[in-house]
């Protein structure tokens, strides 16, 4: 029976996560990670993907991206990054099967503060595991990327999100 066809609300943005098969850490070397992230930009480049923020861990990886109304461009972005990321892994590997456990999931962010939540979650995700002390020092997201854009020194920056994540209920390190 063939799978259902996604909802799709134009102009959302998307938090979308994708976990490797078996919850296995296919990701867990920077090879793998930084090959993710160069399929990410050239899905960037092929379709006008949107990034607005990304994080790539072992397992899962977590994407918040902006629709402008193009119905294809996520998921033609999604199948790009993954059957890359997945063919390339078991080539090197010479392993056969499935890279990725299902498809991937997406949730549309509803307001301002959703959209405020995801973003803390998504550069709190390798904090809370205990990996690093502070996102910055996490290589495989956008966080870094996010902060140059600002043009707030870091330590003002991480005093404010400090300040913001007591504010919405995160526990910040």
């Amino acid at each position: 029976m063939a799978r259902a066809r996604r909802h799709y609300l134009p102009g959302h943005h998307w938090h979308i996560t994708h976990r490797c098969h078996k919850r296995e850490f296919l990701l867990r070397f920077s090879k793998g990670r930084n090959r993710w992230l160069q399929w990410l930009y050239q899905a960037r480049k092929r379709y006008g993907l949107k990034i607005l923020n990304y994080m790539v861990t072992s397992n899962p990886i977590h994407l918040l991206v902006a629709d402008d109304g193009g119905r294809d461009v996520i998921p033609k972005s999604m199948q790009l990054i993954a059957g890359r990321t997945g063919q390339e892994f078991n080539q090197r590997q010479n392993r056969e099967g499935a890279f990725w456990e299902d498809r991937y999931h997406a949730s549309a962010i509803e307001d301002r503060e959703h959209f405020f939540r995801c973003c803390a979650y998504i550069d709190l995700n390798m904090v809370r595991a205990g990996v690093v002390d502070h996102p910055a020092q996490w290589p495989h997201s956008g966080y870094n990327e996010i902060q140059s854009f600002t043009g707030i020194q870091p330590e003002k920056k991480v005093q404010r999100q400090k300040k913001e994540s007591k504010i919405k209920g995160f526990v910040y390190k």
